[in-house]
């Protein structure tokens, strides 16, 4: 097994610049993993392929405005931060962040940024927010320990809200639309993380109202998705590549309703690659079922040759190439079929990545 082997040509063309409006209109491919089928249908549609007792599981997680463009204060050029993980809180509300940073090679230890907003207390645009750089991350180009100063008495949420967008994928260029099209119509209300769980950004209330009046259950888990679930492997043996942690929660409820559906034979289907880490991550070996998990971590990596324990079925979106999620949904299915869908997508002109078509894999 080769990294190479989960490389495909991507049209840029066919990566896609905006969402799908309405939610649900988009195109839909559902790939059979016994027989080997392909087809090609509309989101809306997807529940003709879900039986009653069913049970579809999606990320809950919100994308917090993790983008935020400051000045450094020496010199009052710009400069790019990307919130990426908390690595710990210091007393008076300042916070030590991991990030990415651009411009990356004149960031250096010391480094102070000011990001400016309007305070939502007083209406006044001033900066609410420093940032000073404290060292590197290793095997992270770009990558910074920053501490981060709240101003004028706001708390570092209230900071970050004021100061920062939402952190639209580095292929999607020019979107002026609503950003809150990048968020599910089911998150939380507490924002956590770094990218949207995209394969649930093509539910609508009125879908999932059809689907549990049909006798399809729902329930959600929590994956805080980190930029690095997108990043391509870079070594030429996938097996060196080191996977980054999330943290993530299964709550009781979860839990139980996976426990019903399977013991009534009916199929768990994830929503989104982070729903499968998670369930799969959650499932205890010596138990042989399913645990509910509380502030957990995972760093699994599935990839062909891996076991799945929990998921059924998985809705997914196009990835990129090279990816581990490339790897994921090839051992979900097989390599072979992964990439005979790929090429069905690009001969059939599928729109591609976050805001793009997705895939219900059974």
């Amino acid at each position: 097994m080769r990294t190479d082997d989960f490389d495909y040509a991507l049209p840029e063309e066919l990566i896609a610049q905006a969402p799908a409006e309405p939610r649900d209109s988009c195109r839909l491919m559902v790939v059979h993993r016994d027989t080997g089928l392909i087809e090609d249908r509309v989101f809306s549609e997807i529940g003709r392929y879900f039986s009653r007792g069913d049970l579809l599981v999606a990320n809950e997680t919100r994308v917090r405005p993790a983008r935020l463009i400051g000045e450094k204060a020496k010199t009052g050029g710009a400069a790019e931060t990307l919130l990426v993980h908390r690595h710990h809180e210091e007393p008076g509300g300042a916070q030590v962040w991991e990030c990415l940073v651009k411009p990356g090679k004149r960031l250096k230890a010391g480094a102070v940024i000011e990001y400016t907003g309007q305070d939502p207390k007083t209406g006044a645009r001033e900066v609410l927010l420093t940032g000073t750089v404290e060292g590197f991350l290793e095997n992270q180009r770009g990558g910074r320990l920053v501490r981060f100063q709240p101003r004028g008495g706001l708390t570092m949420a209230e900071a970050v809200n004021a100061v920062g967008t939402l952190p639209l994928p580095p292929y999607i260029s020019g979107y002026e639309g609503d950003l809150e099209l990048y968020q599910t119509v089911y998150a939380t209300d507490i924002a956590r993380s770094a990218a949207a769980p995209t394969a649930g950004l093509h539910f609508t209330p009125e879908l999932i109202t059809r689907l549990q009046e049909r006798g399809v259950g729902w329930q959600t888990v929590e994956l805080e998705v980190g930029l690095d679930t997108f990043r391509l492997v870079e070594e030429d043996d996938p097996t060196d590549h080191v996977m980054h942690t999330e943290r993530y929660d299964v709550g009781e409820g979860c839990v139980a309703a996976i426990d019903a559906a399977h013991a009534r034979g009916s199929k768990v289907v994830a929503v989104g690659t982070t729903a499968v880490r998670s369930l799969e991550s959650a499932w205890d070996p010596e138990a042989g079922q399913v645990a509910a998990r509380h502030h957990a971590t995972t760093n699994l990596f599935l990839l062909p040759g891996s076991e799945f324990h929990v998921v059924d079925a998985m809705i997914t979106n196009f990835h990129v190439p090279r990816s581990t999620l490339m790897m994921l949904v090839s051992a979900f299915a097989s390599r072979e079929l992964i990439m005979a869908a790929y090429a069905h997508a690009v001969e059939e002109r599928y729109r591609m990545l976050s805001f793009g078509d997705a895939m219900l894999i059974l």
